[in-house]
């Protein structure tokens, strides 16, 4: 009996990771002008980046019931064990439909062995949830040992980041708090953080380079042992950006591992274009 790994797009790993680690994607549905794709599968979010540039209205909706009844059903029938590592449940209502929807497979199917694990992670701090546990799987470790590693770090992971534009956030009810940043003040940007899986706005910086420092000044408070971490970054759309971190955090921590990706369709819908987040361990497993 093998062990299938399930996550939803807003983990903002590239499409090649699932199909070449074997993990099932649930893909979120994002929708351009009112015409719906699904995230990964139908749209990239370069596409979507380019879409909001020009003006696009865009918004995004969890996989429906039905889609989790065929999901949980076909585990069910395979005899295999399952987890599902799933976004957020304070930034969508995917995890509270799962649940649900697995609670009733389960009164035809009694024997479907599912556990589902509400992250309280987005983008790349949950995709370095997921990855950690593909990588125990790959290494023999049993269902009990993948979930409390994934329990562990959902619960100690960082999220530090910022965005350009604020009123995405706000426009889509991601951000709570909000009033107090929506100044528009010149060069006044940002730093937000995930707590308990909410947006929360932590600080608020004049100018690019101040801000980058402050980052990484967070990083260092709350970070342990840095240097051998697998760091993530991810960024709206501004491989520049990313790159400019990646080199600032190597300098400073010695950092050698980065996962560095585009943020996802999904994610950079509601945070912009010209987003940029890096994604930290602040206990260690």
């Amino acid at each position: 009996m093998g062990i299938q790994i399930y996550a939803d797009s807003a983990c903002d790993l590239p499409l090649s990771f699932f199909k070449e680690n074997h993990v099932s994607l649930i893909p979120l549905t994002v929708y351009v002008n009112d015409k719906a794709y699904n995230d990964l599968v139908d749209i990239n979010p370069k596409d979507v980046f380019r879409s909001i540039r020009e003006g696009a209205e865009t918004k995004t909706s969890q996989p429906t019931p039905k889609y989790f009844e065929k999901l949980f059903t076909d585990l069910a029938k395979s005899g295999d064990s399952g987890i599902y590592l799933a976004f957020s449940s304070e930034l969508s209502g995917t995890y509270q439909t799962a649940v649900m929807i697995a609670g009733q497979v389960k009164e035809a199917y009694p024997d479907l062995d599912l556990t589902i694990l509400d992250t309280k992670c987005a983008s790349i701090g949950y995709g370095l949830v997921v990855k950690s546990a593909v990588d125990l799987r790959e290494n023999g470790a049993d269902k009990e040992e993948i979930i409390r590693d994934a329990k562990f770090r959902s619960k100690h992971m960082e999220h530090i980041f910022t965005v350009a534009d604020l009123e995405f956030l706000a426009r889509g009810g991601r951000l709570s708090k909000a009033g107090a940043f929506l100044g528009g003040l010149l060069n006044i940007k940002p730093i937000l953080d995930v707590e308990d899986g909410k947006l929360i706005p932590i600080e608020k910086i004049r100018g690019r380079k101040k801000l980058l420092q402050r980052m990484l000044d967070i990083m260092e408070e709350r970070g342990v042992d840095l240097e051998h971490q697998l760091i993530g970054i991810s960024h709206g759309d501004d491989e520049a950006a990313a790159e400019e971190m990646r080199q600032l955090i190597e300098a400073r921590f010695g950092t050698r591992h980065f996962l560095i990706n585009t943020i996802g369709s999904v994610i950079g819908s509601h945070a912009g274009p010209g987003t940029l987040a890096v994604f930290f361990l602040n206990k260690l497993p």
